[in-house]
C-alpha cells in the first residue's frame, strides 16, 4: 500500500499545515534560546575565568602568589584541579575534558577588553556534575588556560548544565500550543469541510434536480457555492423538464404515424412484401424507443431507496431464464453492502448488457463483487470480445461492434449508450474489459457504496 503524506481532505491538509507551521516556529524558538541560553553560560563561567585570571596576575604583580589555590576540602574536585594554577610549562588537562573553542574565545575578547595581552588561550569543559551546596543545579566544569608573559595561568570555572530544562520546557509549550491552536483550527475546517462533503454527496447522488435545495451553511464562500449549486440545479430540472415534455411530444407524434402506416400496411395483398414492411416498421419503432431511452436516461421519476445487489441480479436471472434464455448465476448470494439509488434503472441498464450478451455470444453469466468501496454487477460472457482500442467508442450512441444496421445482430447500436447514461445517473459507470483468462468480455456496472452513519 502507497503511503500518502498529504492527506487529501481539507481538514487533514489545513491541520497537517498549522502543526507544520507549529513546529518550525518551535524549532527556530528553540534553536534561538539556545543560543541565548549558551551565551549566557559563557557570559557567567567566562566571566568568572577572566575575573581569576585577572585577580591573579594582580597578585602575582604584588608577589602575593607563593603557590596555586586549592578548592576546599569538602569540594568534590579538590584533589583533582585547583581553582587557579600558574604553570610554567603548558597545561595538560584530564582526559575527559573536551576543548571548547567558542569558551576560548569569549575569554580571549574579555581580557582584550581588560587589557591583558594574553597568547593562546585554550579553554576545556568536564562532563556535567553537581555543584557545591552553595553553588546549586547541575553544572560543568570549565577549564580555562591563557598564556601571559610566558607563563601559563590556568583557571577553573562553572558553566550551567545544558539545557535539559529547556527542552522540556519547549516540548510542553508545544504541545501546549499544538491542543490551543489546532483545536480551534481542527473546529473551524470540520465547520467549512462539513457543507463540501454534503454538497458532494447531493452531487453524486442528485446531480439533475429533483431534491430539495440543500441548507446553506458554514463560511460565507461555502455558502455561495451552496447557492450557486442551488440554483444551477434548479435550472438543470427546468431544461430537463423542457427536454422530457419535448421528447414526449415527439415520441408521440412519430409513433401514432407509424402504428397508422403499419395499419395500412396489413392491406398489402404481397405477404412476403408486407412482412418486410412490417419488419421495417417495427425497426423504425424499436429504434424509437431506443432513441428515446437514451435521451430519457436517468431522468426517471423513480424514488431513490435502499436495495440489495445480489437480490437485483438474482431476480433478473430468473427472469431471463423463464423465457428460456441461457443466462447463468448469479450463483449463491453474495452478502454485499447496500446500494442507495433506482433499482428499476439499474435493472434497465443491465438488460441492456444481458441482450448483448446474447445477441453476441448467445449466453449469459452474472454476479456481483465488491471492489474498492464499490460494488460491481457484472455481465459475462464467452463471445469473441471487443477490440480494446474501440472499448471507449463503442459506448457512444449509434456505435456498434460491426458495420451493419441489422437488428438481429445486435441492433443500433444504443444498448451500451443507454447503459452508461443509466449507470453515470446513479453515480456510478460502465467498465467494459475483455477477459485475460480466455475470450469473451465482462460489461460491469460499478456503484459506489451506500455510507454508513
Amino acid at each position: 500500500m502507497k503511503l500518502r503524506l498529504w492527506p487529501r481532505s481539507l481538514v487533514g491538509q489545513l491541520v497537517l499545515a498549522v502543526a507544520a507551521a507549529l513546529f518550525i516556529a518551535q524549532a527556530v524558538n528553540f534553536v534561538l534560546l539556545a543560543r541565548g541560553q549558551r551565551q549566557q553560560a559563557y557570559a557567567n563561567g567566562g566571566g568568572m575565568a577572566v575575573a581569576r585570571i585577572i585577580d591573579a596576575m594582580e597578585r602575582e604583580r604584588r608577589g602575593g602568589i607563593d603557590e596555586p589555590d586549592k578548592a576546599p576540602p569538602h569540594h568534590p574536585f579538590a584533589k583533582r584541579l585547583p581553582r587557579l594554577q600558574i604553570l610554567d610549562t603548558p597545561f595538560v588537562p584530564p582526559s575527559r575534558a573536551r576543548p571548547d573553542d567558542d569558551l576560548a574565545a569569549h575569554v580571549g575578547a574579555q581580557l582584550e577588553q581588560a587589557g591583558i595581552d594574553a597568547g593562546r588561550i585554550r579553554a576545556w569543559v568536564l562532563p556535567e556534575r553537581r555543584r557545591s551546596v552553595k553553588m546549586r543545579g547541575p553544572a560543568r566544569t570549565a577549564i580555562v588556560s591563557a598564556e601571559i608573559k610566558g607563563r601559563y595561568v590556568v583557571v577553573r570555572s562553572w558553566l550551567p548544565a545544558e539545557g535539559k530544562r529547556l527542552q522540556g520546557f519547549l516540548v510542553w509549550q508545544t504541545l501546549s500550543l499544538y491542543l490551543l491552536i489546532l483545536m480551534p483550527v481542527l473546529l473551524i475546517a470540520w465547520r467549512a469541510a462539513q457543507p463540501l462533503r454534503t454538497l458532494t454527496q447531493a452531487v453524486r447522488r442528485d446531480p439533475t434536480g429533483e431534491g430539495p435545495p440543500l441548507l446553506e451553511e458554514g463560511p460565507s464562500d461555502v455558502r455561495d457555492v451552496i447557492g450557486a449549486f442551488n440554483a444551477s440545479r434548479a435550472r438543470i430540472g427546468t431544461m430537463l423538464a423542457d427536454k422530457d415534455r419535448m421528447l414526449g411530444a415527439v415520441g408521440h407524434d412519430l409513433r401514432t404515424p407509424l402504428a397508422s402506416l403499419r395499419v395500412r400496411v396489413e392491406a398489402v395483398d404481397d405477404e412476403a412484401l408486407r412482412d418486410k414492411m412490417i419488419a421495417t416498421i417495427d425497426e423504425m419503432t424499436a429504434m424509437l424507443a431506443d432513441i428515446l431511452a437514451v435521451a430519457r436516461s436517468g431522468a426517471g421519476k423513480e424514488a431513490a431507496e435502499d436495495y440489495d445487489a445480489a437480490t437485483l441480479l438474482a431476480q433478473l436471472g430468473e427472469e431471463y431464464r423463464a423465457m428460456g434464455k441461457a443466462v447463468a448465476g448469479p450463483g449463491p448470494l453474495l452478502s454485499l453492502p447496500a446500494l442507495s439509488g433506482r433499482p428499476l434503472l439499474v435493472r434497465r441498464a443491465l438488460r441492456n448488457l444481458v441482450d448483448n450478451a446474447l445477441a453476441y455470444a448467445g449466453s449469459a453469466t452474472l454476479f456481483a463483487e465488491q471492489v474498492d468501496g464499490a460494488v460491481r454487477l457484472v455481465v459475462r460472457d464467452d463471445g469473441p470480445g471487443i477490440d480494446p482500442a474501440r472499448i471507449a467508442d463503442l459506448v457512444e450512441p449509434f456505435a456498434r461492434g460491426e458495420a451493419s444496421r441489422n437488428r438481429a445482430t445486435g441492433g443500433a447500436g444504443l444498448g451500451l449508450a443507454i447503459a452508461n447514461a443509466l449507470a453515470e445517473g446513479e453515480g456510478g459507470r460502465l467498465d467494459i474489459a475483455n477477459r485475460g483468462d480466455t475470450t469473451g468480455l465482462d460489461a460491469a456496472i460499478v456503484l459506489p457504496v451506500t455510507d454508513q452513519a
